[in-house]
């Protein structure tokens, strides 16, 4: 495993960045509810944040329900080869209640059977996008890309979401999010306003596309306005 390098994380540049790279994202193919897939590192260094993330995920819920609604599937690594996945959720509540029964546990990571199960998903139904936090990487990078590229192809960009400054996995979260054309984005404990914002686009956007993302930004300004205004070219 590489070793971390404290650095600061989730400015203006990167968040712009990631606000561009989801506004050219092509927008999913809408049928009914949207349909997303919470990805996280449930190992024990996210401990701090796992609450936080509990708390997030329901206002994704809340955001996506003015468009048209979404079911979203939660899916965690943590200790030997424990990786698993819940049933589809359409309300936040049960799935509140399946990530506070988590606790995280040591382990290595295994992003690579995280996107494998995004794929296996996508090839038996519709998967709008892939959400995934984490903060380290100790697989090959190869081996984890050539099953972003299996997402690309499969239509489900993956939005990768880096706590902290580690440079080994930030290289491989930004070549999963090319290959499936998706979105890197860093936070850092002091951002957790902003992973929400962040957060709550994507689940806009995999709700209703990028026209129901452009009407949320100008109804909630911050973040949202600043998509917005880069989706419209104002």
């Amino acid at each position: 495993m590489v070793g971390k390098t404290p650095k600061i994380v989730g400015g203006s540049g990167e968040v712009d960045a990631f606000l561009r790279k989801l506004a050219i994202t092509p927008a999913p193919a809408l049928a009914g509810r949207g349909r997303l897939i919470f990805a996280l590192d449930a190992t024990l260094s996210r401990q701090p944040t796992w609450d936080r993330a509990c708390h997030i995920q329901a206002d994704m819920f809340r955001e996506a329900e003015a468009v048209g609604g979404l079911d979203i599937k939660l899916v965690f690594f943590r200790g030997y080869r424990e990786c698993k996945a819940s049933p589809w959720y359409a309300a936040s509540q049960p799935l509140t209640r399946a990530m506070t029964s988590i606790a995280c546990q040591g382990g290595y990571t295994q992003i690579e059977r995280v996107l494998k199960r995004a794929v296996k998903e996508a090839r038996e139904g519709k998967v709008n996008a892939l959400v995934y936090v984490g903060d380290s990487c100790e697989e090959e990078i190869d081996a984890v890309c050539a099953v972003a590229g299996e997402l690309g192809l499969a239509g489900v960009p993956a939005f990768m979401f880096q706590e902290g400054g580690d440079p080994y996995a930030e290289s491989v979260f930004r070549e999963v999010a090319r290959l499936s054309g998706g979105a890197w984005c860093g936070f850092d404990l002091g951002s957790a306003g902003q992973l929400r914002d962040l957060l709550g686009a994507v689940a806009i956007f995999a709700a209703g596309g990028r026209k129901a993302l452009a009407d949320h930004g100008a109804r909630k300004g911050g973040h949202a306005l600043r998509l917005a205004r880069l989706l419209l070219g104002a």
